[in-house]
């Protein structure tokens, strides 16, 4: 469906090459309403056709949506999802190769057009903070937003966290119909303030959230983390918003084995495990962790950082959360675009104290295979290698611009045979 229309592309660069850097960087939010606003003219505004539902936070975004098109499935709702796990439309999926959580340009609306078509009349999408500030989201009426929680992220792209904030704080001032919180979230209260016709909040404290309207039986998910937990609540939240039906909607997410790249786990017949996780903040990083080490009598950890400039504090704080938690550490390639790999694992080596790797032990291995192939060959019965970064992505970003092919979860599955 996102094959590239080659001709657009050349004349956007064309034009955007016609002006000076200087006057492009003052113009370029302008440059990308107008082509989302295009999108939208040129397909006839398909989202004014559908409920569309947008999550916007740090951590948890994929897993929300994932769960809401369940939940909405499920229940004989013709639902669309867009997101990092993929796309999917009613039944049809198939995987996000584009790099990009929330697609820009006229992909999205082209993307809402074809929902239309089909029938949806509800589409889930993650709402990231750089979609949103480059105004990929213009021409679309969101009638949910949903906030799961906020950590230091895309700083480099953003210039500032309080400028992160802000874009994410858009999402609530646009959308007017519902807004579904996360009260547990220690910056909920900016998100809290925004005028919505109705609101929900969700978490742990008790007196504060907002009651659902039915009573519903237990959660019990088969998914691992207490991070999921919340995720669970804001897709019942959700459900609550369009009055579905709460204990079929528990049903659903007791129901859900894994999620691809998330927290994802593969059995070997030598008595450990493989997880896959997407996580690529150190927030994130440490919660995989933490919540994977009580159950392993050892902790191997294969782990790399993106690279093309994204975020470059993170990878000291990688180091320095790895060597707190694994006894094995192979750091390796993730998605290196035009920098040079040696010197990312550098950057992450250079969060290790002298007094804690020698706790640890620590590989580099650039080739992303024969790195997770070491981690299986060290594996013994109780251990559990952590693979994190990439998650169910379906390509690694190399110089050149070029994308090759990549699976984790299809590496991990062939050298375990």
């Amino acid at each position: 469906m996102f094959q590239e229309n080659k001709l657009l592309n050349k004349l956007l660069d064309f034009g955007r090459r016609l002006i000076p850097s200087s006057l492009f960087k003052l113009a370029q939010p302008f440059y990308h309403w107008l082509l989302a606003m295009s999108g939208a003219v040129a397909y006839g505004f398909p989202s004014r056709k559908m409920k569309i539902i947008a999550v916007t936070g740090t951590k948890g975004k994929s897993t929300t949506v994932f769960m809401i098109s369940k939940i909405f499935e499920d229940q004989g709702l013709p639902v669309a999802a867009v997101g990092s796990l993929g796309f999917k439309i009613k039944d049809k999926t198939w995987p996000n190769t584009l790099k990009m959580t929330l697609p820009g340009r006229l992909k999205l609306q082209k993307f809402f057009h074809a929902a239309e078509l089909a029938g949806a009349r509800y589409v889930v999408l993650e709402a990231t903070s750089e979609g949103i500030a480059q105004h990929r989201l213009a021409g679309i009426k969101i009638d949910c937003a949903v906030y799961t929680n906020l950590h230091r992220e895309h700083l480099e792209s953003h210039g500032s966290f309080e400028n992160y904030i802000g874009a994410k704080q858009k999402l609530f001032l646009k959308t007017k119909n519902a807004h579904v919180l996360n009260i547990d979230d220690i910056h909920f209260e900016k998100f809290a303030n925004f005028p919505a016709k109705l609101k929900i909040t969700y978490g742990r404290s008790w007196g504060m959230i907002t009651p659902l309207k039915e009573p519903v039986s237990s959660l019990q998910l088969q998914i691992i983390g207490d991070f999921n937990g919340y995720n669970a609540l804001a897709a019942l939240a959700v459900s609550n918003v369009y009055n579905l039906s709460l204990e079929k909607a528990v049903a659903s997410l007791n129901a859900i084995e894994t999620i691809p790249g998330r927290m994802e786990v593969i059995d070997s017949t030598k008595g450990f495990k493989v997880v896959i996780d997407y996580a690529h903040t150190p927030d994130s990083l440490e919660l995989v962790y933490k919540t994977l080490k009580p159950y392993a009598k050892r902790l191997i950890c294969v782990l790399g950082a993106a690279g093309g400039g994204r975020d470059k504090w993170k990878r000291p704080e990688f180091g320095r959360i790895a060597v707190q938690y694994c006894d094995e550490i192979i750091l390796t390639n993730e998605d290196p675009y035009e920098e040079n790999p040696a010197e990312i694992l550098k950057q992450i080596e250079s969060g290790f104290s002298q007094a804690q790797i020698q706790k640890s032990k620590c590989q580099k291995i650039l080739d992303r295979k024969k790195a997770i192939q070491t981690a299986l060959t060290l594996a013994e019965l109780g251990d559990i290698v952590v693979i994190t970064g990439k998650g169910s992505e379906t390509s690694m970003a190399i110089a050149g611009g070029r994308k090759i092919p990549w699976s984790d979860k299809g590496i991990v599955e062939e050298l375990l045979k």
